[in-house]
């Protein structure tokens, strides 16, 4: 939370460059900008910004300030206004409307000194305050958007409750991210985290996956298993596509979640844990009740605290955050130089409708870090599009397989992506591809 990063906006030349050279003097990487529409376009595209310094309340399209897109953009960074002597009532103004602090025109190279240095002294006071929220804080739980704001001020009062937790969302929007999230922030931080994804279980080993078994108790089972649930132990478990669990199973899962006590398959003794219970699903789950899918009374049973994450096309302000976040993760992992989006990737980026969420937002980026494009978001989304087969006179059956198997081949045959990608579990795409004899 240091200041290292500057943004000057002035439609003076004579003031920006004076405030760059002393900023640049203090070892501060300066971006500048002569009016509010080129500062906003600066902030997209090579934000994040700690500092924000700007003449007066510039004014932008429809009475908007560059201050109130700086606090929309970016709530965590400082603004300074620099005023002239007779607008001083106006610089107050802005102080009560997020403004850090403000400068009085023409001021001398030590009393901008003097600005940032206050920046940084609070800047190390926030840290102090935050940092153990910050230090258990996932790099890809991103909150600029109000929806996800709101969200992650709710998650400290989650976590510290014992309580049942159903997560709901589309695929790749955070759902594990989250519930990660819950278990940082309680008090079973230190115990196990223990992840089941149901749908990738085959439906006869359900059972001896969530409870264990005992030796002998089933052909194939040469020596005793311990289950998640026994794993889980004094943690958390998070059931994962939790609407896959077969519904003869249901009501033993149930049983054992409320009783939080079960046996293993093949024993007679009853083992007794001490568990918290999340659960995420992207499905909708009144129509996995009424189809029968779902048991209602396990719903409910979970259900004590629900969770809804809102696709990326919902929370576009943390678009670009996130688009530059993993910039950061994968350019450190695949030893690439870190590279900035330009103006026309972060707009493809905003324009796009996101149906794989976070997960294909990072997968795009990923991409493009590895292939190493000098402009890889829009290269990508702008590479001419392969001419498509014609579909007209086939079965709905045949469009489906084309649709997998196309898919399937596009993303490298991983099942756990592809599945994600169509919205269906992993199960499914096992059963369809078994269907068109290839294999499971």
């Amino acid at each position: 939370m240091s200041i290292e990063q500057v943004l000057v906006v002035d439609d003076d030349p004579l003031m920006r460059n004076f405030s760059a050279q002393v900023l640049k003097r203090l070892g501060k990487e300066v971006v500048l900008a002569a009016n509010g529409q080129e500062a906003i376009a600066k902030m997209r595209q090579e934000g994040p910004f700690d500092l924000i310094l700007t003449d007066r309340m510039m004014p932008l399209k429809d009475g908007i300030e560059v201050l109130q897109m700086a606090k929309g953009l970016m709530p965590s960074a400082f603004v300074i206004l620099m005023t002239a002597f007779g607008s001083i009532e106006s610089a107050v103004e802005a102080m009560q409307k997020g403004a850090f602090n403000y400068l009085i025109k023409p001021f001398s190279p030590e009393a901008l000194e003097a600005v940032v240095l206050q920046c940084e002294a609070q800047s190390k006071v926030l840290k102090e305050n935050l940092y153990l929220r910050e230090a258990s804080l996932p790099s890809d739980l991103v909150a600029e958007s109000p929806s996800m704001r709101r969200l992650l001020l709710d998650l400290e009062k989650i976590a510290k409750s014992q309580a049942s937790v159903f997560i709901t969302g589309e695929s790749g929007t955070g759902k594990e991210v989250v519930a990660g999230q819950i278990h940082r922030l309680s008090k079973r931080a230190g115990m196990p985290f223990v992840k089941v994804n149901c749908a990738a279980i085959p439906e006869t080993l359900v059972e001896s996956e969530f409870f264990g078994h005992e030796r002998g108790s089933f052909t194939g089972a040469e020596s005793r298993k311990i289950g998640r649930f026994e794993l889980a132990d004094k943690g958390t478990l998070l059931l994962d596509e939790v609407t896959e669990i077969p519904i003869g199973l249901q009501p033993k899962l149930l049983r054992a979640i409320q009783e939080q006590e079960f046996e293993r398959v093949g024993g007679v003794k009853p083992i007794r844990v001490q568990v918290r219970f999340l659960a995420a699903s992207n499905r909708d789950m009144q129509d996995a009740i009424e189809q029968k899918l779902f048991r209602e009374d396990l719903f409910y049973r979970l259900n004590v605290v629900p969770i809804h994450l809102p696709p990326l096309r919902d929370r576009r302000e943390d678009i670009l955050p996130l688009a530059h976040l993993f910039l950061r993760k994968f350019s450190q992992e695949n030893h690439k130089p870190l590279k900035k989006l330009s103006e026309k990737a972060g707009q493809k980026l905003l324009e796009y409708h996101w149906p794989g969420n976070v997960r294909e937002l990072a997968n795009v980026i990923e991409r493009a870090v590895v292939l190493d494009f000098e402009e890889g978001i829009e290269q990508i989304y702008l590479e001419p599009a392969r001419e498509k087969p014609k579909l007209s006179g086939c079965s709905l059956h045949e469009m489906e397989k084309r649709l997998i198997l196309e898919t399937l081949e596009a993303n490298h045959h991983n099942r756990t992506k592809v599945a994600a990608l169509l919205g269906i579990s992993i199960r499914t795409l096992r059963n369809k591809l078994q269907e068109y004899e290839l294999g499971g």
